[in-house]
């Protein structure tokens, strides 16, 4: 009995032996290079038209002899190729722009990375690498400088001038301003504004001053959410600023006294109010550089990044071209704005309450918008123009 279990148990440690050595030998065989058995011939990447990038194991890079034991040994045509232990040849092509397959509809995407460029004094880089460098090398310091310096500016000439007071008493007398049309108008222009402009701003800068005091996970869910509110109040944007512009075009035309009110600098600085319009030549500049110019570049890169321009192709590079514009006129638009808004509220008395009610007192009409006071005395522009019954002294106008 106990010879014949020694018997059996050296027929198996024979047979695993065995079994042991063929392995090794196959294995051997198997990583012998490709010189010595069956040469394998030069193959290049596989372009679009012909299935595009394929790989057996896209995260299984491998591409040098740091990554791959095998490397030395293969032959030049074998690190062409494609094949298990190498995929080098795969994401080189993938760098180069090659385009691949895929199922889904979008334009590039099977180009999993932009192709090269090469900008004067500058080393080869890809386009989306170039963009990225602008923006983040250009756009988003410059950008935020100029915010911070006019938020500066326009604290320290507060501190320094205060609120424009009125130098008459008011009489009680009320001028309509801005009709109910208009003013609501400007209220959802300006809430729009105010909401693509934080969102903007978070988006944009909020990784330098926000991100360190909120944690990277509220961050993310407020970004997230302001990106989302960004997109949908575009559209809204758009369509108030054209209401806005259609509605204030005719008022905003340049005029000759214009000239007189640049020159003396608005009397910001003489102490004395020059003459004026309805609106002044620092509102018409305002008008035709912010909101039109500048809107409609805001409004056209801002609705091409929404996707909704018809019959336009969305590629990587067209969108980058369209971010770099919206964000540049963005941002000029915003400093411009922050002038504005100063004004309307805390930088001249009575400003906020002309947009909010829409009416104006008589002496600040005669002090800030002169020759607008003079047409409405003079009875070329109706005082009251929504229908509206003139105002006993002492008392706002009542419908």
């Amino acid at each position: 009995m106990t010879k014949h279990l020694l018997s059996t148990r050296w027929r198996v440690w024979l047979a695993a032996v065995l079994l042991g050595l063929g392995s090794t030998w196959a294995s051997a065989q198997a990583a012998k290079p490709a010189a010595m058995d069956d040469p394998v011939p030069t193959q290049k990447a596989a372009p679009a038209e012909q299935g595009g990038i394929k790989s057996q194991n896209i995260f299984d890079i491998r591409p040098d002899a740091d990554t791959d034991p095998n490397y030395a040994n293969q032959t030049n045509g074998e690190r062409r190729v494609v094949q298990p232990g190498n995929n080098a040849p795969m994401w080189r092509d993938v760098h180069k722009g090659v385009t691949g397959t895929s199922s889904l509809p979008y334009p590039e995407v099977g180009n999993l990375i932009q192709g090269q460029v090469q900008y004067p004094g500058s080393r080869l880089t890809t386009a989306g690498e170039a963009w990225r460098q602008v923006r983040n090398n250009w756009i988003v310091p410059y950008g935020g400088s100029l915010l911070l310096i006019v938020v500066v500016a326009i604290a320290l000439f507060y501190f320094a001038k205060g609120t424009i007071e009125l130098h008459g008493a008011e009489t009680g007398r009320k001028i309509e301003r801005f009709t109910h049309f208009e003013r609501a108008a400007h209220w959802v222009n300006a809430i729009a504004f105010v909401v693509l402009a934080l969102s903007g701003i978070v988006m944009a800068f909020g990784k330098f001053f926000l991100l360190p005091v909120i944690g990277s996970t509220l961050f993310g869910w407020l970004t997230y959410a302001l990106k989302n509110a960004h997109n949908f109040v575009g559209p809204l944007f758009v369509v108030s600023l054209i209401v806005v512009f259609l509605t204030f075009v005719r008022d905003n035309l340049p005029s000759k006294d214009d000239i007189t009110w640049l020159l003396k600098g608005g009397g910001l600085f003489g102490g004395q109010e020059v003459p004026s319009h309805r609106f002044n030549a620092g509102e018409k500049v305002l008008f035709w550089a912010g909101v039109f110019l500048l809107g409609a570049l805001v409004a056209g890169s801002g609705v091409f990044l929404d996707k909704i321009v018809p019959g336009v192709e969305f590629t990587r590079a067209n969108m980058q071209v369209a971010h770099m514009i919206h964000a540049s006129a963005a941002v000029l638009m915003m400093a411009a704005f922050i002038g504005h808004i100063y004004m309307g509220t805390l930088g001249m008395r009575g400003a906020y309450s002309a947009m909010k009610t829409g009416y104006v007192d008589e002496t600040w009409a005669k002090e800030h918008h002169e020759l607008w006071y003079d047409d409405i005395k003079a009875g070329k522009i109706p005082a009251q123009r929504s229908g509206t019954k003139a105002a006993p002294e002492g008392e706002p106008a009542k419908a």
